[in-house]
């Protein structure tokens, strides 16, 4: 197992990597999650509508509102996108690729979790994210991250297995690592959670608070001095909406001005790492 030593890019010790999520579910299926504190009885053919609704925003409008704070301060992000989403709003897809952002596969959708498929499902799941992703996108897509970073026990030898570079299905440890499948080599990159909006959706905590974890992990960061990663994960249908987008832009701005860090996507860490 080969981890990241040294710095990353630019000399750097500190890599920020802004992860936004734009999530789907298949038809037929609601998020388990709302706003609405009363969930809805467990009745077969009974749909969370409110719940769709609320989760359709993303990619309605969440989305835009957040690349337009990317490129007010020329920060490029990671962007976790469900493959459904390719199929129902192609313009969001293309509008992310056009900014300049990396795409990687979210699954198909919210609820096919690589966990309950057989590896034949899988492999086929993998293979359609990739078919419906590169050609709504017109670039390679070469990440995977599971929904609740959940894999199979064969995710990342077949990822590796299909030509990709990293996944993120990892939480065992503070920096990436390497994999080797007979031969193809796949980063690991754990997604770190101290800087997430779902906290702060789920437990009525202000935005702001997003803010202070940050600036709670910049300064530790800068105290050890050791090679890490910070990530700042939003997700499109809950800090995309006004509120949520105005602190999450704060947390772009101050990585852009801190002259100590290197703001990169997933790939290009895996790419560093692989190429040292």
């Amino acid at each position: 197992m080969n981890q990241v030593t040294g710095s990353w890019p630019q000399g750097k010790k500190i890599a920020v990597v802004f992860n936004v999520c734009l999530e789907a579910w298949s038809d037929g299926k609601a998020p388990g999650i709302s706003p609405m504190g009363n969930p809805l009885p467990n009745i077969p053919g009974i749909l969370d509508n409110m719940a769709i609704s609320w989760a359709s925003y993303g990619p309605k409008r969440g989305i835009y509102r957040i690349l337009e704070s990317f490129e007010k301060h020329q920060v490029k992000s990671s962007m976790m996108v469900n493959a459904v989403i390719a199929q129902r709003h192609p313009e969001a897809v293309k509008a992310i690729a056009q900014g300049g952002h990396e795409i990687l596969s979210h699954s198909y959708a919210m609820d096919v979790i690589p966990v309950l498929l057989d590896e034949k499902q899988e492999r086929e799941n993998i293979q359609l994210c990739t078919d419906l992703l590169q050609a709504a996108s017109g670039q390679a897509i070469k990440g995977w991250l599971s929904p609740r970073g959940t894999p199979s026990p064969l995710t990342a030898q077949l990822l590796a297995q299909a030509g990709y570079l990293w996944y993120g299905d990892v939480f065992d440890d503070d920096l990436p690592y390497v994999q080797n499948f007979d031969g193809k080599k796949i980063v690991a990159i754990p997604l770190g959670t101290d800087v997430n909006d779902m906290p702060f959706m789920k437990y009525g905590n202000p935005p702001e608070l997003m803010v202070e974890s940050f600036k709670q992990n910049l300064e530790i960061a800068r105290h050890h001095g050791n090679p890490c990663i910070i990530d700042v994960t939003s997700h499109a249908h809950i800090f995309g909406r006004p509120r949520g987008a105005y602190f999450y832009e704060q947390i772009i701005q101050l990585a852009a001005s801190s002259p100590d860090v290197w703001i990169g996507t997933r790939l290009e860490i895996a790419q560093h790492i692989l190429s040292h």
